[in-house]
């Protein structure tokens, strides 16, 4: 949702003369991970049809979408409706209407009304995955609203206990608020490690600017324990981070373990989000240094709907194009 620091930016919003196609697609051992804050997305909704659009041709149909803001099967109505199977569904079935590559859902449902957003929503992040390009791992079992992620090595190396699992769920941090999904996939017979995020919103005032960092230290905790048992794996922390990448809570994440890849962009290009006028970059790519490092990453913003009328959304999605060979 809303931030409430503004942008170190020029304003106005810097021009952007139509709707952009982003130029990163994906190939044998080129994947496309993309974020999009779908803003409150139900099944009710009438944008799914505007929304497939964005993901099938502005972002050429990444192989992997984390979704901000998916709501439940019943959108808004406050009861104990949690699961979010036909939001998915319907936002898959509208991309098979315009001909994209066939998707599937990552999910865990969250407790009722634990998660924050528009009350009954309970908005959570989900992931969407083309199953003819990349793998989800199968592992033990799926966790649930309350299991914590951990992390095993067995015989076939670094895994999650959990896939998907939710780190560190009953941790106060993360209080009416969302938390984070870690996945696990497999592209060209490589792990990948996919955590999607949504941070906390600056609308709280202070209470909530301590809030992220501690989010913040918890996601970055959980990386660093993962490249403890692999120092080389292939992780991508993505997602609506709520704050600028100089604030406090974005340096937290970072630590000295990944590479924030959006702010390699132009400043003039650094903006997914408008408060009050003013351009933000809230919406964050981040990977681990070896995928900085040997992956040759390209990171784009694809400006859909900041500064244009009648938005799809009240985000711009972010989508990187990361080299994986087996």
């Amino acid at each position: 949702m809303q931030a409430s620091q503004i942008a170190q930016l020029p304003t106005p919003l810097p021009s952007v003369a139509e709707r952009e196609t982003t130029s990163l697609k994906n190939s044998q051992d080129v994947l496309t991970v993309a974020t999009f804050n779908v803003e409150n997305l139900g099944p009710k909704d009438r944008r799914f049809d505007q929304i497939a659009k964005i993901i099938g041709n502005n972002l050429n149909a990444p192989d992997v979408i984390s979704l901000i803001e998916v709501q439940d099967n019943n959108g808004p109505i406050n009861d104990n409706v949690v699961n979010a199977n036909q939001t998915y569904q319907k936002l898959i079935a509208a991309l098979k209407n315009i001909s994209s590559p066939a998707y599937d859902f990552v999910d865990i449902a969250p407790s009722d009304d634990q998660d924050g957003g528009e009350p009954g929503g309970n908005i959570r992040v989900g992931l969407l995955f083309r199953p003819s390009r990349i793998t989800l791992a199968k592992l033990s079992r799926k966790g649930g609203s309350l299991d914590a992620v951990a992390i095993t090595q067995g015989s076939n190396g670094l895994d999650l206990s959990l896939n998907p699992g939710r780190i560190d769920p009953t941790n106060n941090a993360f209080d009416q608020s969302r938390k984070p999904l870690a996945t696990e996939f497999i592209f060209n017979d490589q792990k990948l490690f996919i955590i999607a995020n949504h941070f906390i919103s600056k609308l709280g005032g202070s209470p909530s600017d301590a809030q992220r960092v501690k989010q913040a230290q918890i996601v970055n905790e959980f990386v660093a324990q993962l490249l403890q048992v692999d120092p080389q794996a292939n992780v991508i922390v993505q997602g609506d981070l709520n704050d600028l990448p100089d604030s406090l809570p974005l340096k937290t994440l970072e630590g000295n373990i990944l590479e924030n890849l959006t702010v390699r962009l132009p400043l003039s290009d650094q903006f997914t989000f408008k408060f009050r006028g003013n351009p933000e970059l809230i919406d964050h790519l981040l990977v681990s240094k070896n995928l900085s490092r040997v992956a040759q990453p390209e990171i784009d913003i694809v400006h859909v709907n900041v500064g244009f009328s009648k938005p799809v959304s009240d985000h711009d999605p972010v989508i990187a194009a990361i080299y994986i060979t087996c």
